[in-house]
């Protein structure tokens, strides 16, 4: 592998510990409207970017490549409502779907097959969040002043979990 996809895998590993940092800013959002089904959604969606982030960490590591954590800009944390959240939640996974294309070009560029196998994962993973936030918005929007739905849906997201998927 060579140094400039070492180094763009790196800089994707810290942006995920940031993508953390994100959804942790949605949840204290949301726990401060007094929604903790919602700061439960995005708390869980942290705990996963922190193991996309060290998934990318082991990766390089197994490679024999130096991983170097980079400090993080500050995070949003205010919010217009719950559907704002989601929606810069949304446009957060738009811009990681970007990186992790433009590392798997890097990686395809260089025929490094080992990375491109492993990147495909991360875009797979992609696909499945930007359709989950999408479809979350959609509710969003469908029930708008509809308090019970609301609330159903604060009551369902409560009882989410993060079980790191098995190698």
């Amino acid at each position: 592998m060579n140094e400039a996809l070492s180094q763009a895998l790196n800089d994707q590993m810290n942006y995920e510990f940031y993508s953390a940092q994100v959804y942790l800013a949605m949840a204290a959002y949301c726990s401060g409207e007094s929604l903790d089904g919602f700061a439960n959604f995005f708390i869980v969606q942290a705990e996963e970017e922190r193991f996309h982030a060290m998934k990318i960490y082991k990766f390089l590591n197994d490679r024999g490549k130096r991983v170097t954590v980079a400090g993080m800009e500050n995070p949003n944390n205010e919010y217009a409502s719950v559907l704002d959240a989601f929606q810069h939640g949304y446009n957060h996974e738009q811009i990681v779907t970007k990186k992790f294309y433009h590392l798997s070009d890097l990686a395809m560029d260089d025929r490094e097959h080992a990375t491109i196998n492993f990147l495909k994962w991360f875009i797979d993973e992609q696909v499945e969040e930007e359709a989950l936030f999408d479809s979350i918005i959609n509710k969003l929007k469908r029930i708008d002043k509809d308090s019970n739905a609301f609330f159903m849906m604060d009551a369902e997201f409560a009882q989410r979990s993060f079980t790191p998927p098995s190698e």
